[in-house]
């Protein structure tokens, strides 16, 4: 943000105050699109730019014909040049400025105590603010971020301001989307200031997402003349004994996602469970460990996932090892199989010479890395950089907020999904829809990320029809299914 500043300031020409005058406004704005009570306005403010925007926002409310007063709870020697600016023409104009907590009630409380660059826990007077500020009977409105939360991480920095609703300045900060800051933010919306957002597009350390309509111009193409050889051959290695379930899930997904043909490596013992439920998929079995016959399958795939209900078996470790010694092709490790390659991490070393993808929750993500869950949950974005910065492979940290990373790409954040996905097998429907989208030639990035958007936009469908506690993996496909047949319907009108 302070680059994206300094090029609009100092390369396009427009001053630092006018970025302030166009803030404060959106921020006005945005309360008055939300029907909030303006007629006795309190803003917090800090001694920084954020405070600036405070000021500014307390005096266009002024000049709007309601009540508006600024409660200053910076340091007069602290105080940027643009703040010192607003807070100058308020005196002027008679808004009052409180030093001390002031005892009248308010319609609307804006926080405009700390932005972006707070670093350290919140103590001492600014502590007493925040705290004060929750305890108001007020609308709480957030100027940028709520103050206390990390812009980066979403952690509470010793204490937060709990906001109604974040006014977002040029783009919505990681912070307020990463859960625990997620829960401080309300509704967040994003703001334009005049800071152009290909600055942020051309900055690999910035994250992305993607808007639900734009989910039919990211599906594959399904040429007219095709055949199931056109959009790939699938081996699920997959499902040891009593296992089935997971076998057919991802399996399933890999099929609703668009592969063509999907061969089932799984536990004898699973045979005919499988062939009942999914008369579509070839079924492929072992009782034991057998070389030769994996390797034959390996080559006759264009793409392989390993891992769902496969178990930690000294057979199924056999089977991983092998097959991330020879494998060629792009490579989905999911569940078990991250549990066994945790014992085995110079494999990823030696699958370097194909795509390989990574799917784990947070607690398998602490056996692949050595960190506590506590440390992940911290920084899981630096954790990430970190792990794939040794590793060249394609990660999915799954989790309330889905990161998908990779050396050269920007960071994939999923907004989309809700807790009704939280049920045994969804992950094994996410691991199904990523082999399905790399089967049809996609990168194995985009696979990722794609794979986890229409997941997520499958559970928001599945929970519109079954309701927050009744979701089951099963209902994920078919909200998959429909949500892609509408972006479908979407492309061809």
């Amino acid at each position: 943000m302070k680059r994206a500043d300094m090029h609009t300031i100092h390369e396009v020409g427009i001053p630092s105050v006018v970025l302030m005058e166009r803030a404060a406004l959106k921020i006005v704005e945005a309360l008055e699109d939300a029907g909030v009570p303006l007629d006795r306005t309190l803003a917090v403010c800090g001694s920084g730019n954020n405070g600036g925007d405070g000021f500014a926002a307390a005096r266009i409310i002024t000049e709007k014909g309601y009540r508006a007063a600024v409660l200053f709870v910076g340091k007069e020697s602290s105080l940027s040049e643009e703040c010192r600016l607003q807070k100058e023409i308020a005196e002027n104009l008679g808004i009052p400025v409180f030093t001390t907590f002031p005892e009248e009630e308010y319609t609307v409380i804006i926080d405009a105590v700390f932005g972006v660059g707070l670093s350290r826990d919140v103590t001492g007077h600014y502590a007493e603010v925040i705290e004060w500020m929750n305890a108001q009977n007020a609308f709480k409105a957030a100027a940028d971020i709520p103050s206390g939360i990390c812009s980066g991480t979403g952690q509470v920095l010793g204490t937060a301001f709990c906001a109604d609703l974040t006014v977002a300045i040029a783009c919505e900060k990681l912070g307020c989307e990463l859960y625990p800051g997620k829960n401080y933010t309300g509704k967040t919306v994003v703001v334009p200031i005049g800071i152009d957002p290909e600055l942020f597009a051309e900055d690999p350390s910035v994250c992305f997402t993607w808007d639900k309509e734009e989910l039919g111009n990211l599906l594959p193409k399904r040429p007219a003349d095709s055949h199931k050889g056109t959009y790939g051959k699938v081996l699920m290695i997959t499902g040891s004994r009593g296992m089935a379930g997971a076998s057919y899930l991802s399996a399933k997904a890999a099929y609703t996602a668009g592969a063509g043909l999907v061969q089932v490596y799984t536990s004898e013992d699973n045979r005919q469970i499988l062939q009942q439920l999914l008369p579509e998929a070839i079924i492929s079995c072992y009782e034991g460990y057998e070389e030769k016959r994996l390797d034959n399958l390996l080559e006759w795939a264009d793409v392989v996932c390993i891992g769902c209900g496969l178990g930690q078996s000294e057979i199924s470790e056999h089977i991983l090892v092998h097959t991330l010694e020879q494998i060629g092709k792009t490579c989905i490790i999911d569940a078990d199989g991250l549990n066994l390659l945790s014992r085995h991490m110079e494999l990823l070393d030696r699958a370097g010479r194909c795509p390989v993808i990574l799917t784990p929750h947070m607690k398998e993500m602490s056996r692949l890395t050595g960190k506590s869950v506590s440390q992940i949950n911290a920084d899981r974005r630096g954790i990430l950089d970190e792990f794939t910065g040794k590793y060249k492979a394609v990660c999915v940290l799954k989790d309330s907020r889905t990161i998908t990373a990779c050396q050269g790409c920007r960071r994939f954040v999923n907004l989309a999904g809700n807790s009704a996905m939280a049920k045994a097998g969804s992950g094994d429907v996410l691991a199904g829809v990523i082999t399905g989208l790399a089967a049809q030639g996609i990168d194995a990035f985009q696979s990722a990320a794609l794979g986890v958007w229409i997941h997520a936009c499958g559970g928001d469908e599945a929970k519109a029809e079954k309701g927050s506690w009744g979701v089951l993996a099963r209902d994920l496909i078919d909200g998959i299914q429909k949500c892609m047949k509408r972006a479908e319907e979407s492309i061809e009108k």
